[in-house]
């Protein structure tokens, strides 16, 4: 596994990046996505785009009653009202012209309204000060304890990308940016997910920004709304189920693709709850690159677009508590009881929190997948795709009906299943294993042998005193999963991080000194006796699923 060295910038002036063209003419833009998504919602039958909006109408409603925000326009709930009261007007037994006519008014309302919300910006002199600012940031976070050795607080730009380590098809994604569109498809385990890519692209694998889709929450906040919606990020509301507030996210997507602008979008559709690799994919910002592929096409426009799978690396997640909480009581229902906060060293955790926070240090992994085209063939650094025998492929084929260019969405469809198929087998077999997944996946399969009539929720409520490890079976345990470990990477379903490869009671060290990073219950610890425990098997479980689903055993 070879890991890439810092590289110079693929396009240096940040004027001509795409995502840069894109948003200068983000009023332009937004009335196109507008009148693209009108007329598709237009293309079906009047009644059922008038079931559309009292669909979209009731949906609204209801969203805005149960669950605000603060993001939210103050005039929502006003202008729903008035989109129920206008549909009143015209009942199903309007004839359709009447009907038609009566939807197109208020498709372009709900449409507009929509398009304006998602469209997102970019602006050149915010970008270069998010840069500075990231560089600091990522200082303090990822590179404290190397600074605080040195005697002081900030390393150089040098010092924090050794940090953020880089592996896989680099040179193949650099390339690709400019010969077609790139789609990048990362993992989701943080919030820190998009700040960190993009730090990672610029001022490690040197390629120009991806606009990217952030969640509408975040924009809760008016500093961060500020700042995100000025560095590529189009907002994404996930409450909205309606088709069409999808038709429009779609059309936007579509449209950005289409104009060559490299987009960004999480496929899982959020942040990973249990901890572990995604397996089931939200296709439908995927699909709009197949259709935007095939529109390029018709146009006689020979770029591609390429879809380029990622897979995040931490050693903690600092919403871990939070999200496997969300996780084990959806999933377990009444089964689980979350543990109860021991009020009495409430404070001393704290403390010990703030400490590690800022004296430990603890590094990224980036890993890039090799690049697809849109139906699922791999591509080479020259962009183009390649059949199973590494043979050379011209995809306008895969599009074509009698020589001619066709539309068929059945098809479009079966081409975005097999591209997310690939992904995945993409997040399992480019995933690196670092010696926190391995403590942590290793001590919960030790747990659950230890109570084999129990299932997880049993396990999960168990007093952590139940679980106490010698170092000597730990590290027979851990001698067992290396050597399956060992032997995955060998067949190229698996990359194994430098540590993996360590002398076994070093790697322990390294990872147990890791998994607690910046947690107040630590999920894995070496006791004052010598023994190996837990203060928090949900955290301990939440870890221990990164590697989830490969086989593993004891």
């Amino acid at each position: 596994m070879k890991r890439s060295e810092v590289r110079p910038h693929v396009i240096p002036d940040i004027r001509e990046w795409p995502v840069n063209k894109l948003y200068k003419k983000r009023v332009d833009f937004a009335r196109e996505v507008s009148e693209f998504t009108i007329q598709r919602i237009l293309n079906r039958k009047p009644e059922e785009v008038s079931q559309m909006i009292a669909r979209a109408a009731y949906l609204e409603t209801l969203r805005i009653k149960e669950e605000p925000w603060k993001a939210d326009p103050v005039d929502e709930l006003q202008f729903w009202k008035k989109i129920k009261k206008q549909l009143a007007k015209h009942s199903l037994d309007s004839k359709p012209e009447e009907m038609a006519v009566a939807n197109e008014k208020l498709v372009r309302k709900i449409v507009d309204r929509y398009s304006e919300e998602i469209v997102g910006g970019f602006k050149v002199s915010t970008f270069k000060f998010a840069r500075k600012f990231l560089t600091q940031f990522f200082k303090v976070i990822f590179n404290a304890a190397w600074s605080l050795g040195k005697g002081r607080i900030f390393g150089n730009r040098r010092e924090l990308q050794e940090r953020i380590k880089v592996y896989g098809h680099v040179e193949e994604l650099r390339s690709l940016m400019q010969k077609g569109t790139v789609i990048l498809v990362p993992t989701h385990f943080s919030n820190l997910d998009s700040i960190m890519i993009g730090y990672a692209l610029d001022a490690v694998i040197g390629v120009p920004s991806f606009t990217y889709g952030a969640g509408l929450n975040l924009f809760n906040n008016k500093i961060v709304g500020y700042y995100m919606s000025r560095l590529g990020a189009y907002r994404v509301d996930r409450r909205k189920k309606n088709k069409i507030y999808l038709e429009t996210l779609k059309g936007m997507s579509n449209l950005a693709i289409q104009r060559g602008t490299n987009c960004l979008f999480f496929p899982g559709g959020t942040r990973s709850r249990s901890g572990e690799l995604e397996r089931k994919l939200k296709l439908g910002l995927l699909g709009s690159a197949v259709e935007a592929q095939r529109v390029l096409l018709q146009k006689g426009f020979e770029r591609k677009v390429y879809v380029v799978p990622m897979v995040i690396g931490y050693h903690f997640v600092l919403e871990a508590k939070s999200l496997a909480k969300q996780y084990l009581s959806k999933t377990g229902e009444e089964l689980f009881i979350p543990p109860k906060t021991d009020e009495s060293r409430k404070i001393s955790k704290i403390i010990r929190f703030a400490w590690q926070y800022f004296s430990r240090s603890s590094e990224i992994t980036v890993s890039i997948g090799q690049p697809l085209d849109v139906v699922g063939n791999y591509v080479g650094t020259d962009g183009v795709s390649m059949d199973k025998s590494g043979n050379p492929l011209d995809i306008k084929g895969y599009f074509s009906w009698d020589g001619e260019v066709t539309a068929d969405f059945q098809r479009e469809s079966e081409y975005t299943r097999k591209v997310g198929a690939k992904i995945v087998e993409s997040f399992y077999k480019d995933n690196i294993v670092l010696s926190s997944h391995l403590v942590a996946h290793c001590a919960f399969l030790m747990l659950k042998k230890q109570h084999p009539r129990l299932d997880i929720y049993g396990v999960l409520r168990l007093s952590t005193d139940e679980l106490s490890i010698t170092m000597e079976q730990f590290m027979e345990s851990m001698d067992v999963l290396k050597k399956q470990l060992l032997d995955m990477e060998r067949n190229d379903k698996i990359k194994l991080s430098e540590e993996i490869h360590w002398e076994t009671r070093k790697l322990i060290e390294d990872g147990l000194e890791n998994l607690g990073l910046y947690h107040s219950e630590n999920p894995l610890g070496l006791r004052k006796d010598g023994t190996i425990g837990s203060e928090d098997f949900s955290l301990l479980f939440f870890y221990h699923n990164r590697l989830a689903n490969f086989g593993l055993s004891l």
